[in-house]
């Protein structure tokens, strides 16, 4: 197994990696702490204006509920939200999602997202939230319009917000976060000097705590379960993990933590030769032209960019997020309690 050009994506190109800073001990850390100690004293600040009512804030005419988290990186929240979703349909709710379209090159915001929608310029997230979730998306930094909009296309009683824990302006019911539960806070600082968007004294005031499970994290806890690879070309054509045992392997991932997924196809038995690339990278035909021409394994949020050049022997793994039943009915017994007061 050769991984040595997990950094790189092809000559005088390479990903730049933080986790050395933020998750181990490195005297940059502690050279950026006092960037940090103003980070956090803003951010404090910011949260103190809106819950004083020093700065102005929106309701919208519906529950609002923000899936996010207080570390940068990927930590699983569009599949959460996705299993959010299908669970308030199955109780009576008809959701709508609202996310930031991260990576779009859209001058014009918010917008509709469907999921035939470019993913170059309304975000990939948007997309894959829309092929999966099969109701109301909207993208847009503004959250407060991104809702505002949602609303107008009409046909949600309730609105999910994928991210947008920081994003005081518009008001929310519940707050949901999600945390990596193998780098959990990193080093504890805010950045630029660790990971952290808040302390984590901030999880005291939120409404559920999940842990995406790994070696650090303590119960509740959500898992990612993988199903069978998809054929890119073909996606009636599916093929089971272990089926690649024995075959040379490419993988691809341009998400904001790619270890977890190569070694999840490592622990199926799989030769990798691994390739990961920068959170939300804009696929181009020249960078699948550097693909080898064996199967090349990729997410389903790098599949939804990837798929105007896509070959035969290209395959994603979808993932779906699994977690307590019971967790989600106390979420929904808390927004009842607040709809009916």
């Amino acid at each position: 197994m050769n991984d040595a050009g997990n950094d790189t994506l092809g000559p005088g190109r390479r990903v730049l990696d933080p986790a050395p800073v933020w998750y181990g001990r490195h005297p940059l850390s502690a050279a950026l702490l006092p960037l940090s100690w103003l980070y956090c004293g803003v951010v404090g600040l910011r949260r103190l204006g809106y819950r004083k009512g020093w700065l102005s804030s929106t309701r919208l005419p519906i529950p609002v509920i923000v899936v996010g988290n207080i570390s940068v990186g990927g930590t699983g929240k569009t599949p959460l939200v996705a299993r959010l979703v299908d669970y308030l349909k199955a109780h009576g709710w008809t959701p709508g999602v609202i996310t930031r379209g991260y990576g779009g090159r859209s001058t014009r915001w918010p917008l509709s997202v469907t999921a035939d929608s470019d993913p170059g310029l309304v975000g990939d997230e948007p997309v894959l939230l829309a092929r999966r979730a099969h109701c109301v998306v909207v993208a847009g930094s503004d959250r407060v319009q991104a809702g505002r909009l949602a609303l107008e296309l009409g046909g949600c009683d309730i609105l999910v917000s994928d991210d947008g824990l920081q994003h005081y302006r518009l008001r929310r019911d519940l707050e949901v976060v999600l945390i990596d539960g193998d780098r959990g806070f990193g080093n504890g600082r805010c950045l630029p000097a660790g990971p952290l968007r808040e302390l984590p004294g901030r999880l005291a005031s939120v409404d559920l705590v999940l842990y995406k499970a790994g070696l650090k994290s303590p119960r509740p806890a959500m898992r990612l379960v993988s199903g069978a690879a998809v054929n890119l070309v073909d996606s009636t054509r599916t093929r089971p993990l272990e089926s690649f045992r024995g075959e040379r392997l490419c993988a691809v991932a341009g998400i904001g933590n790619p270890e977890p997924f190569f070694a999840a196809l490592r622990r199926a038995g799989l030769d990798l030769d691994a390739r990961p690339y920068p959170d939300h990278h804009a696929y181009s035909a020249e960078d699948i032209r550097r693909w080898p021409d064996f199967p090349v394994i990729m997410t389903e949020k790098d599949a939804v960019k990837c798929a105007p050049f896509a070959r035969e022997h290209h395959w994603y793994l979808p993932v779906e997020a699994e977690l307590d039943e019971t967790l989600l009915d106390d979420l929904l017994s808390k927004l009842a309690g607040l709809t009916n007061g």
